[in-house]
């Protein structure tokens, strides 16, 4: 291998573990060795220490012991220009590297200069691990590129920044050249950063680059069942499931070295700009390890071609860049040419199934009422936008799924924000969506073209009519807020009983095995994102994907809500390691969970009920856990007997943990998650006769935060679960 690469890369590693010594004593000294530690909102301790060695940081005395390990690891490997012929002895050197810039970082928190900082906004919490993480599993997300220094000026790095977008790749930025970052580019320009836009800029100094490998650690931890010290899994699950790279830009110094020999671990190769040596054979890497000078206007196609990434993008005719990566976009009022609906104006977005080809007219778009261009900028206007669908395999259950990816569709297009479905829609187009050429019929196109791509097996054609033209639209909005109404009565009406065929969903079986969904008319999908409408959708779209039909068979036991062929079912597609399923329990043989779900309940033993909390919930809970200690539990298909992983919808069915004693044990909750469902809460309680208003007897955090305050609540309001038989 190159003798200057792995001279750099240790000398490197010696100067950020002194670094490291010297920033933890000056810690220690003004802390105290007892001093808590941790990076916040996160239930991994200090990621990469505990994944790779398995040890707990919790306290500045804490990473006395890792300093050691940083100091073995560079035991025989000298600090000085001698050149050791060995790929190990640098890999070494990288990940002591690691241990010490988590160590720096960590001691920022608590004794600066703070990680979160005007642009920068260190580590990730495990609430954006866990939503950011289903992006990884159904591959809308096929990897991250972690970008360290800078692009020659500040075009190039918008340029970059916008590829690496289209590809619907994350960008993870840290470090810097000569001064300047990446990050600091893209702020120039005026480029919107942040996890909703995939631009995630985590710190200027290259030490901030363990935020990016610690989610890929943590990602391995969350979603792949590897256990805490089991290195060597770790590191074989990022090279095989997380298609990263390093994108070096400018000029590499000897710590940039440590951190590119440091992502070599993980099988994430360095991509760089500048002429240095390289390191081609294969190995630890999918390709080559280190590939240099390449041509910065090629670098985002040679990073994914050394990956070995499959990238899929569908062409959508428009005139702006369209790419999941836009999906977070925000335009302010400054910057919108104008807008649609809101509370301002009338607005509703409908799909409709035609019996008859006849019809419809495929890719026919019509706009009703005046284009984008005849639209004073800065106004506010009415819109209704149909989309009439001809199908031999559409039904008309499909409708409202087609409608909902609509959302979806037109956020996808840069410069056009979308909030809402139904007839509470809000929509913006950007002034520079504008002058690059988009127009309202645009809306259309993307619409028609994605159709076609994601639902092609149910659908033969796809028409589009935008109304703008206030008149016309009032006039369509009752009938649709009808056809809203007809179908939530289809669904409300579907019960567990009046069905014979539940469907699975093994979409997470990639992060966890042993987990198997099954989606009933009145349990959704963990994650919220599939009902059983959805599921059968699904099927018919792709027969031989993660949604199966279950044929329920004969009733095991109606109480808990167990099947024989559904039992079956999941004895078999969970590799034989679970014999039983209850729909309706959290205590006898609940469900497995993966780890995207939205909600995880509890016991409470004291209450003799349960809490509910959400993944947005970052703070302790009365269990004495956070939400994402709970998930480390309750995910990677565990079977955890009193805790259940389930949707926010799920908690308004009648046959939430019907056989515990359903919503009567609800006793605790967050207070937005508690309004938020508040209505439907309310009203299964009257129907369950818990009375009216049964939400005000559920604590919440400015209620209660322990399971004392808690019991101590309920007997002041009288909740019903006091009087109940024993969980157990």
């Amino acid at each position: 291998m190159s003798k200057l690469i792995a001279s750099a890369a240790i000398r490197g590693a010696h100067k950020i573990i002194r670094q490291a010594e010297e920033k933890l004593k000056t810690t220690i000294e003004e802390k105290g060795r007892d001093a808590a530690v941790e990076f916040p909102n996160t239930g991994y301790y200090i990621p990469i220490i505990y994944s790779m060695l398995g040890l707990r940081v919790e306290k500045l005395a804490d990473f006395e012991p890792v300093m050691e390990e940083c100091r073995k690891l560079l035991h025989e490997i000298p600090a000085d220009n001698t050149w050791v012929p060995y790929l190990g002895h640098a890999l070494d050197a990288g990940m002591a590297t690691l241990f010490a810039e988590e160590i720096i970082e960590a001691c920022m928190y608590l004794i600066g200069p703070n990680p979160v900082d005007g642009i920068w906004l260190g580590a990730a919490d495990d609430v954006i691990l866990r939503e950011r993480g289903i992006e990884f599993v159904d591959g809308s997300a096929p990897g991250f590129a972690a970008i360290v220094g800078a692009a020659p000026d500040t075009e190039t790095a918008v340029n970059t920044a916008r590829k690496l977008q289209e590809k619907n790749l994350y960008v993870f930025m840290a470090g810097h050249t000569n001064g300047l970052a990446f990050a600091e580019q893209l702020a120039e320009a005026g480029v919107q950063m942040g996890w909703e836009t995939r631009l995630v800029p985590f710190g200027k100094d290259i030490t901030a680059a363990i935020y990016a490998l610690g989610f890929a650690s943590r990602t391995a931890l969350s979603f792949g069942g590897v256990k805490e010290g089991d290195y060597r899994r770790n590191l074989r699950y990022n090279q095989m499931r997380i298609f990263a790279f390093v994108m070096a830009l400018g000029e590499i110094d000897d710590e940039k070295y440590a951190n590119a020999a440091g992502a070599i671990n993980y099988g994430f190769p360095a991509i760089t700009d500048t002429d240095i040596p390289e390191i081609l054979p294969t190995g630890i890497c999918t390709y080559e390890h280190v590939v240099a000078n390449v041509p910065v206007d090629k670098i985002v196609e040679k990073c994914i071609e050394v990956r070995g990434l499959k990238i899929t993008i569908t062409e959508i005719p428009v005139p702006v860049s369209y790419s999941p990566a836009f999906e977070g976009e925000r335009i302010r009022r400054e910057d919108m040419q104008v807008e649609f609906g809101s509370t301002k104006a009338d607005g509703f977005e409908l799909a409709v199934m035609k019996e008859s080809s006849e019809e419809v007219e495929d890719g026919r778009i019509e706009i009703i009422g005046p284009e984008l261009a005849e639209l004073e900028e800065g106004s506010t206007n009415t819109i209704g936008i149909v989309v009439e669908i001809y199908g031999r395999k559409m039904q008309k259950d499909f409708e409202p799924i087609l409608e909902r990816q609509i959302h979806r569709f037109l956020n996808e297009a840069q410069g056009v924000f979308h909030m809402g479905q139904r007839d509470i829609v809000w929509i913006r187009v950007s002034r520079e969506a504008r002058k690059a050429g988009f127009k309202l019929e645009h809306f259309g196109a993307i619409i028609h073209a994605k159709l076609h791509d994601e639902y092609g097996s149910i659908l033969d054609k796809v028409q589009v009519k935008i109304h703008t033209d206030p008149e016309k639209v009032a006039e369509l909005i009752p009938a649709a807020r009808a056809a809203y109404a007809e179908r939530d009565q289809r669904l409300t009406d579907m019960t567990d009983e009046s069905v014979d065929t539940y469907y699975s969903c093994t979409l997470c079986q990639s992060f966890a095995p042993t987990h198997v969904c099954v989606i009933t008319p009145e349990r959704p999908g963990l994650c919220g994102a599939y009902n059983w409408l959805d599921g059968r959708a699904a099927y018919e779209i792709t027969p031989s994907g993660p949604n199966q039909p279950i044929d329920k068979g004969a009733v095991v036991d109606e109480k808990l809500g167990q099947w024989e062929k559904v039992n079956t079912f999941v004895y078999e597609n969970t590799g034989k390691n679970i014999e039983r399923f209850s729909a309706y329990s959290m205590i006898v043989d609940p469900m497995t969970s993966c780890g995207c779900f939205e909600c995880i309940s509890a016991m409470l033993p004291a209450a003799n009920g349960i809490m509910a909390v959400d993944r947005d919930h970052p703070d302790m809970t009365p269990c004495g856990m956070k939400f994402s200690t709970l998930a480390g539990s309750v995910g990677g298909g565990n079977v955890t007997p009193g805790f259940i992983g389930h949707s926010k919808l799920y908690i308004g069915s009648k046959k939430f943990i019907r056989a515990d004693g359903g919503l009567a044990r609800l006793t605790w909750a967050p207070k937005r998650l508690k309004e938020e469902l508040k209505d439907m809460i309310d009203a299964r309680a009257r129907e369950f006769g818990l009375g009216d208003n049964f939400s005000d007897k559920i604590a919440d955090e400015t209620i209660a935060q322990t399971e004392e305050e808690v019991v101590e609540f309920m007997q002041k309001v009288e909740h019903p679960a006091l009087t109940m038989d024993p969980m157990f």
